[in-house]
């Protein structure tokens, strides 16, 4: 994939936030680049669930433009803590030490980012309403499937055929590198 080396800011100081918190399982830079630019056409509120260290919202800070807000909520309070640290003097981004049902009241969201997970948090009957018409989720951590009906791990991805086929949204699943893949989907 073809992007160029140098990180913004934001997410560099996330990147060493991340090393310092000892946490490792962060955005990759290949979805983060897509994020940023999907980010760039918001206005609104957006929103991640599971901030883990701040290094998925920092992607998206990078990308966003004008008075856009981003709320994140992380449910390990020292991994909280540590993104918080990267967007202490921000008013543009607040990250909260709570589950993400914490934001639930809080939408709807003109962007949703959050990982593939347990199809019962992040299926489509538990998302729709979170996102504002015209809206983007962006799913992660998916591995790239070239079947139908997708495949993962030896038996059909409920989740993903669920987002893909949902007349509420226009998804694709992309392809971010050849072992990732992420999910966009607009609500209609």
């Amino acid at each position: 994939m073809s992007a160029p080396p140098e990180l913004p800011d934001v997410v560099a100081r996330a990147f060493d936030v991340s090393r310092k918190a000892g946490y490792v399982s962060f955005c990759r830079n290949e979805t983060g680049r897509l994020l940023a630019t999907l980010a760039a056409t918001r206005a609104g509120t957006m929103a991640e669930f599971g901030t883990g260290c701040g290094v998925g919202t920092a992607w998206l800070r990078s990308g966003v433009r004008g008075d856009a807000r981003i709320l994140t909520a992380e449910l390990d309070e020292k991994l909280a803590d540590a993104a918080a640290e990267i967007f202490e003097d921000d008013p543009q981004v607040e990250v909260l030490s709570a589950d993400w049902s914490t934001l639930l009241d809080k939408g709807p969201f003109s962007l949703l980012f959050l990982d593939s997970g347990e199809p019962t948090e992040v299926g489509v009957d538990s998302i729709a309403d979170l996102v504002e018409e015209g809206g983007i989720v962006v799913l992660d951590d998916f591995t790239p499937c070239e079947m139908w009906p997708p495949i993962a791990y030896g038996r059909v991805d409920t989740l993903r055929e669920e987002w893909l086929t949902d007349e509420r949204f226009t998804a694709v699943e992309v392809m971010v590198a050849p072992d990732a893949s992420a999910l966009i989907a607009t609500k209609r």
